[in-house]
């Protein structure tokens, strides 16, 4: 299987966001869902997360991750565990699997099907597959300032993003509870970029000669120089929302 910069980066990260581990264990024991607690983590990249909840909460987790190389890197991160790696869209699982008292939506892609790119759209359609009094944790880009509108749309080119308040206020309108909100430090920041950047640059430098060295070194210069550029504008938010008891 042909590798991509997102396979090497991923393997080099914990999570693979601008995020620590030590945040998602915060707010997952904020939630208090005890062992057997039913997880579905969306767009579940190289598997850390999912692993987490099943390692230390004692969750049972359905993964789902559209990118085969991806999917075969969590269930090599998962071995063992009680994580289930699905190819398959976030859609499918949840009307076959759902509801589930844990949704774990960390910079996915269209993380509720098609239509539903703004984010309140998203968590809209999410809450109808929570259990009552279940729990989003919801992490993303956040805007900390006006970007440039270049910026904007190079960013914003899958999925749409918003300010901290924003995301409140999206997470409101879907009729869920802010339980809790994370920023991301700055340190996190730049070994998120800087692990990336790296871990490219250290392939290339063993694989100057392989088919996919070209996508791979261009991929990683247009990430490095979106985030270089836009780090002032840019920053990561992990949120803990919740649904109501009914």
């Amino acid at each position: 299987m042909r590798t991509s910069f997102h396979r090497i980066a991923y393997e080099a990260l914990d999570v693979c966001n601008a995020l620590e581990m030590a945040a998602v264990d915060r707010a997952v024991t904020l939630s208090g869902l005890r062992p057997g607690a039913r997880a579905l983590d969306i767009g579940t990249g190289n598997g850390a997360v999912a692993g987490r909840l099943a390692q230390r909460f004692g969750m049972a987790v359905t993964a789902v991750e559209r990118d085969p190389a991806m999917a075969d890197l969590a269930r090599e991160r998962t071995a063992g565990l009680d994580v289930r790696v699905a190819e398959m869209t976030s859609t499918a699982a949840m009307d076959a699997e759902g509801p589930f008292d844990l949704m774990v939506v960390i910079g996915a892609t269209d993380p509720a099907g098609p239509g539903s790119r703004e984010p309140e759209a998203a968590m809209e359609r999410l809450r109808e597959h929570l259990t009552p009094g279940g729990f989003i944790l919801w992490g993303d880009l956040v805007w900390t300032d006006t970007p440039p509108e270049p910026l904007r749309l190079i960013v914003e080119g899958s999925n749409t993003y918003h300010t901290d308040a924003g995301y409140r206020r999206a997470a409101e309108g879907a009729g869920l509870e802010v339980v809790s909100a994370e920023m991301s430090s700055d340190a996190t920041w730049d070994r998120y970029v800087a692990t990336m950047d790296g871990a490219a640059q250290a392939w290339l430098s063993a694989h100057p000669d392989a088919p996919e060295a070209g996508a791979v070194r261009t991929s990683a210069d247009r990430v490095k120089a979106m985030f270089d550029f836009g780090r002032e504008f840019i920053g990561f938010g992990l949120y803990l929302l919740r649904r109501p008891q009914e």
